[in-house]
Formats: structure tokens, C-alpha cells, sequence
């Protein structure tokens, strides 16, 4: 059995959809401080927890090197081909 769509049962759909668009946005504006503190909570700790490891790592003498990753070496390519002069042609 097919039903049809009422103009009634249309507008009570709107009104749904504005009501749930309105409340959450309420409610973003309510619990988006609470967010925002926490996730700069976490941050700040991250960031403490990275500092304390930075400096619980032996001092060095001035002047004394240390490198701790040796970077990849390229493989240059020299058999690019031979350079061609150009002569423009009026």
C-alpha cells in the first residue's frame, strides 16, 4: 500500500530538521570551550613530556659534535646527455 506525502507530514519534517540544526548548534556553542580546554590540556602535556625528555639528555662540552642520523646519499646520475647548442632560425 502506498502512502502519500501530506503537506502536514512536510512541514513536521522541517520543523525536525530545524530543530536538530538549532540544538546542536546550541549545544557547539555550550560544550565547544569545554573541547577546546581539554584538547589544550593534552597539548600542553605532550609538550611538557617532550621538553622533560630534552633535557634529561647529557649536557655536551661546547664545542663537542654529535650527529645522530646520517642522511641518505643521492645517487647522482651523470649520463644525462650531451648539451646541444641552438641556432635561432629567422
Amino acid at each position: 500500500m502506498l502512502q502519500q506525502a501530506s503537506v502536514l507530514g512536510l512541514v513536521k519534517m522541517v520543523l525536525i530538521i530545524l530543530l536538530v540544526y538549532f540544538g546542536l548548534k546550541i549545544l557547539s556553542r555550550l560544550f565547544a570551550p569545554l573541547l577546546l580546554k581539554f584538547v589544550a590540556k593534552k597539548a600542553e602535556q605532550k609538550f611538557g613530556q617532550h621538553f622533560n625528555r630534552q633535557q634529561q639528555r647529557p649536557s655536551k662540552q661546547e664545542g663537542e659534535v654529535s650527529i645522530d642520523k646520517v642522511p641518505k646519499r643521492k645517487q647522482s646520475n651523470n649520463n644525462v646527455g650531451d648539451y646541444v647548442d641552438f641556432e635561432e632560425i629567422d
